[in-house]
């Protein structure tokens, strides 16, 4: 303890010139800057010790005063002394708590290491004396199924089953381990107890983990609730292939909150996820759905080429690359080659890859995306918008009729409904009208006038407004793509079409073609373009011309639509947008 009449051991502090780094001690040549560091390395445990402070360079001088005593020391104010005493006492709290944390941390450490030592003693073995499990998909839950396989592959009739998956979810409760398996198919509620709790698998065992588990079939108790109401009884487990924790674990790296570009950067992980699994699943119904209605259209399937050397819908989208010397480009559409194929193969459809180099950043463009397009042989216009109608519709009814999928639709939209028929038929000219009425400005926050490209903030709120499917026709030919014919009545207009839906916009656009080829020459000469190239395209007015239309649907759209996303990115496996092209 220190002598009472010895003298007192000054600290100083120099607001100005001083430092708090390790090279200040506190002395008059090597001042601290702050009080609370004076305080924090001599506490203030002895009425000897005092602190000094100063302002060497801008301290206040008065008026007539010698600028010299600035260099004076003084003993701290009471008001600052206060401060800095509150403040170094909340630090000494602060790190008094953190060190019995990090004494309790490492208690509970050794404890779990313990723990985890003793698991590994624990061996479990699968009872050869139970009857033989039949593996089962996660979805399959008839129990005379499951016990008609087993006699089919030679075991004991019964409900003793073998499952395999990934842990979707964990819950530990007394002695007892709640596990949901997934396996793509569906999801399982299994139960491990007794001995299968103990083991070291069982107590490290991590979210994503593969693992198989064999047990028995049993009805939910009441009041409780599981997938397809009913779980596993576990009698035997194997891990097949550990998944990461702590701070590796998927819960981290694809955080609900994560940032836009993390989870687009993760999106291998994100895929895993309950509700971009259920957008994929409703995917794959879609497509198979569109297929089956153009089968029932009798429409024929082909696969034209990704690679090519002419446009369709203008030369500012495309992705240029060099092919062997020669300049192509990604397709835009596959239009021009469906077109080529209704002499031989009637009407026919495609769903292929389509490539949009147009930097725009909004939630329903992507640069890659599923294009569903089909052309149509001698029809009229109004034919075609029928046909349209009719696809869509019967694709919806499809896939509503399939249980998991509509279970699926009504998760990620409790909102969607299949819109009503007829589609509402409305022309570019009447929408132009519309917006004048109901002041939505164009681009320029002009009024909107004749010949104006409706841009998609002014469409969207259109179609959100009247809230119902909408057919769009009769677009002025300045704003739309050579090919497409004029309409006989109104030659400032062409027979042209999209289709838009409240939320999205717009999701179909289509045309009639111009089947003459006088017309066809004087389009590629009113856009400056060389007929050479589309020669096999121009062919086909030459031979046998007929009165002909298709249109383009964009299936990230049309998902976006009926799911309920606010992005189509939600609808594509892995987005290609602007400055995205990974994973």
């Amino acid at each position: 303890m220190a002598d009472a009449d010895s003298p007192p051991v000054s600290i100083y502090i120099d607001e100005d010139v001083g430092s708090d780094a390790n090279s200040a001690t506190g002395t008059e040549s090597a001042p601290y800057k702050t009080l609370l560091h004076a305080l924090l390395q001599h506490p203030p445990t002895t009425p000897t010790i005092q602190y000094l402070t100063r302002k060497s360079e801008t301290g206040p001088v008065a008026e007539g005063e010698d600028p010299s005593v600035r260099l004076e020391w003084k003993p701290a104010t009471k008001s600052a002394m206060k401060k800095a005493t509150k403040l170094y006492e909340g630090r000494q709290r602060k790190a008094a708590n953190e060190k019995d944390l990090a004494i309790r941390a490492k208690e509970e450490a050794e404890k779990r290491r313990l723990v985890l030592e003793q698991a590994k003693t624990v061996v479990i073995k699968e009872d050869l004396s139970l009857p033989k499990p039949v593996r089962i998909r996660l979805d399959e839950t008839d129990p005379e199924k499951v016990k008609l396989r087993s006699m089919e592959e030679g075991a004991e009739p019964g409900t003793r089953v073998r499952v395999l998956g990934r842990v979707h979810r964990l819950r530990s409760q007394k002695g007892l381990i709640f596990v949901t398996l997934t396996d793509g198919h569906g999801y399982m509620s299994c139960l491990l107890s007794g001995d299968l709790v103990k083991t070291y698998d069982a107590i490290t065992l991590t979210q994503e983990t593969s693992m198989a588990i064999h047990g028995e079939m049993r009805a939910v108790p009441p009041q409780h609730q599981a997938p397809l109401d009913r779980e596993l009884h576990a009698d035997f487990f194997q891990i097949i292939g550990r998944a990461a924790g702590d701070k590796e674990a998927i819960t981290t790296r694809v955080a609900a909150n994560a940032d836009p570009q993390t989870l687009y950067d993760n999106r291998h992980l994100v895929l895993r996820g309950h509700t971009a699994s259920s957008v994929m699943k409703v995917r794959a119904a879609v497509l198979r759905a569109f297929r089956s209605t153009f089968e029932e259209n009798r429409m024929l399937e082909v696969t034209p080429p990704a690679m090519v050397q002419t446009q369709v819908e203008g030369g500012s989208t495309l992705f240029e690359f060099d092919y062997y010397g020669e300049k192509a480009y990604l397709t835009q559409s596959s239009q021009l080659y469906l077109e080529t194929c209704l002499p031989s193969l009637g009407d026919v459809f495609c769903i292929c890859p389509s490539f949009r180099a147009e930097k725009s950043l909004t939630r329903r463009h992507l640069s890659e995306y599923t294009h569903i397009e089909a052309e149509l042989d001698f029809i009229t216009f109004t034919d075609m918008l029928d046909h349209i109608e009719a696809i869509m519709c019967r694709v919806i009814d499809l896939v509503l009729a399939e249980p998991t999928t509509a279970k699926a639709v009504r998760e990620l939209n409790p909102s969607f409904t299949p819109p009503s028929r007829p589609f509402r038929r409305m022309k570019y000219a009447d929408a132009i009208d519309w917006l004048v009425e109901h002041n939505i400005p164009n681009e320029e926050g002009e009024t909107h006038k004749f010949g104006d490209d409706i841009a998609e903030a002014a469409e969207r709120k259109m179609t959100d407004i009247i809230n119902a499917p909408i057919f769009l026709t009769h677009f002025p030919r300045e704003i739309k793509a050579f090919y497409m014919k004029r309409d006989p009545e109104d030659t400032r207009v062409t027979e042209s079409v999209d289709v838009l839906m409240p939320g999205v916009g717009e999701i179909v656009g289509g045309s009639m073609r111009m089947d003459d080829w006088d017309e066809l020459m004087a389009a590629y000469e009113h856009e400056g373009m060389d007929p050479k190239p589309y020669y096999w395209y121009t062919d086909q007015r030459k031979y046998g011309s007929s009165p002909h239309g298709g249109y383009g649907l964009g299936l990230e759209r049309f998902l976006a639509w009926m799911c309920g996303r606010y992005t189509v990115r939600e609808c594509s496996l892995y987005p290609r947008f602007t400055n995205r092209c990974t994973p």
